[in-house]
């Protein structure tokens, strides 16, 4: 492959007969990637969420009509309210009767300096990006507890967890958060089963970045990538499948970094 301009890599059967859940999967960013490569890997069934009941309805069907997958379900979740954290777990736990993978993709982002940085944008951020992380984990290990089967958990993390950039303080200690979150949380739940990593991608291009960041920042950004661009989503969406799979029998509480910066 050219690494440089790589080509869609298909499915292996990674995930032959498990169920998959996961957060903020309506749109053409990294957790509708991993949805449908779940599906192309060979789960017998998913459920994604999304905030944006609309954007995923919509999403929802467009899985179904591109992998031919009748087992999809979607509902509406703010992964900052408790109530609707508990309800997707347990609508998934119905529709899949189990759940085997959960990845948790749900996050949020903006751009301010710290010094001109309300509270409110501060708690905003890290609530969905590290507290919701927090909370999706805390119940479907609760769950996956009881059921006593086992089961694999992937978060979502970021680069600026490790790296230091300007007007992203909220959103970096956010990510460092989710980082520390996995690992703690891996010794816990290998206790019964459970294992939980997490991707840090660098830059994943999508058309909500290529729309909000301005051309000039992501062409300098992506010549600082190791391969002088950004990563495709469903590169990002490979590694989360791994993560997910069987293959990483003998991995849990690990980060996995998604390329780097030239120095």
């Amino acid at each position: 492959m050219d690494i440089h301009n790589p080509t869609y890599v298909p499915g292996h059967g990674l995930l032959k007969g498990k169920s998959v859940l996961i957060t903020a999967a309506a749109g053409a960013g990294i957790g509708f990637a991993a949805a449908k490569k779940a599906v192309e890997e060979g789960c017998r069934g998913i459920v994604i969420s999304d905030v944006h009941e609309g954007r995923l309805e919509q999403s929802v069907q467009k899985l179904k009509e591109e992998t031919g997958l009748a087992a999809v379900w979607g509902l509406k979740c703010n992964v900052a309210v408790e109530a609707d954290v508990q309800a997707l777990i347990n609508f998934a736990e119905d529709k899949l009767q189990g759940v085997d993978v959960l990845i948790n993709n749900a996050g949020l982002g903006t751009t301010k300096l710290l010094i001109d940085m309300e509270d409110d944008e501060w708690n905003k951020v890290l609530d969905v990006t590290l507290n919701g992380t927090m909370r999706m984990t805390r119940y479907m290990l609760k769950v996956m507890k009881a059921r006593g089967q086992g089961g694999a958990i992937v978060n979502n993390a970021s680069v600026l967890g490790w790296r230091a950039q300007k007007e992203q303080s909220h959103y970096a200690a956010a990510k460092a958060g989710v980082m520390a979150l996995t690992r703690c949380a891996a010794l816990e739940a290998a206790d019964f089963g459970v294992r939980i990593n997490a991707v840090s991608p660098s830059l994943a291009v999508h058309p909500m970045l290529k729309k909000s960041a301005p051309e000039a920042l992501l062409k300098e950004l992506e010549s600082r990538e190791a391969y002088g661009r950004g990563a495709e989503v469903w590169e990002v969406a490979n590694i989360m499948i791994f993560l997910a799979s069987d293959y990483s029998s003998y991995l849990t509480g690990e980060i996995i970094s998604c390329s780097s910066q030239r120095a």
